[in-house]
């Protein structure tokens, strides 16, 4: 391949085969390189086709100014949680988490921690996410020396929630506070604590993440009108029903949402099967 443009040492901007725009990153590979110059493809370690073109700008700018084992490592974490996850990741993430690894390693080494405001939530929440966060300060500290907080496992997981959601992070973080908002009405309107290792809690939140991505975007669930299901719903499940009735008052007091019999339906399915399990 041709070099078009080299960013550094460690990466230039080429063209493939399928005259695609590519970064390609690897140790030393434009020493004494310059435009028009062919690429030695000893030297490649990770070539990037980003489709959007903003965020190939931005990750260009990145990489020209940032040294080589933060993106190596940023794309090791990112093997992982694909791996992990078993999710589809945004491309930005390339972006964003190298970039975050980044700045959080600038932050520790001048000594200025930045805490976490939604960490427990985010244990809670999206476990599967932090746990890979947790793996990620493993792969820094093997690679910087450094060790980094449990706070930088939680930023990183919200990272992984938002590529997998294709959100922006202001979203993910209102989305959060919204779902734990709904956690806490019934973990007091029951009395009880969340078994969070079970498969109904996960289904639960999983439920709860995309209602609030909804909420959060002024969308709601497509309507089937089906009352009579709705009224059956009801009559079998009441505590379960007056439980999402007082989530439905909270949110449209504090968010101006209004929830749909739908959104109540599978909400009060959902309650009575996480409350059922956690008495179990």
């Amino acid at each position: 391949m041709k070099i078009e443009k080299v960013l550094n040492n460690n990466a230039v901007v080429a063209m493939n085969d399928e005259q695609q725009e590519v970064i390609i990153i690897g140790r030393g590979i434009a020493y004494q390189k310059r435009a028009g110059d062919m690429v030695s493809e000893q030297h490649i370690d990770k070539i990037f086709t980003l489709q959007n073109e903003d965020i190939q700008e931005n990750f260009k700018a990145l990489i020209s100014s940032i040294p080589l084992e933060y993106m190596k490592v940023s794309e090791e974490i990112i093997a992982y949680a694909k791996l992990k996850l078993g999710k589809k990741l945004n491309e930005s993430i390339y972006l964003h988490l190298t970039d975050h690894i980044h700045f959080a390693i600038e932050r520790y080494r001048k000594n200025l921690p930045i805490r976490n405001g939604l960490i427990w939530e985010t244990k809670q929440l999206y476990k599967e996410e932090y746990e890979v966060g947790m793996e990620a300060l493993n792969m820094i500290c093997d690679q910087f020396g450094v060790i980094l907080p449990e706070d930088e496992a939680g930023f990183m997981a919200l990272h992984f929630v938002n590529a997998a959601l294709n959100e922006e992070m202001p979203n993910i973080k209102s989305m959060t506070q919204v779902m734990q908002e709904i956690l806490t009405i019934i973990k007091y309107h029951f009395k009880i604590d969340f078994d969070e290792n079970s498969l109904t809690f996960y289904r639960f939140v999983t439920h709860l993440k995309f209602f609030a991505q909804r909420l959060v975007k002024g969308k709601h669930y497509k309507s089937n009108n089906d009352d009579e299901l709705f009224l059956m719903i009801q009559k079998k499940y009441p505590a379960a029903h007056k439980c999402s009735e007082k989530i439905k008052k909270f949110i449209e007091s504090n968010y101006t949402y209004q929830l749909t019999d739908e959104e109540m339906m599978y909400l009060t399915i959902h309650i009575e099967r996480v409350v059922n399990a956690t008495s179990e």
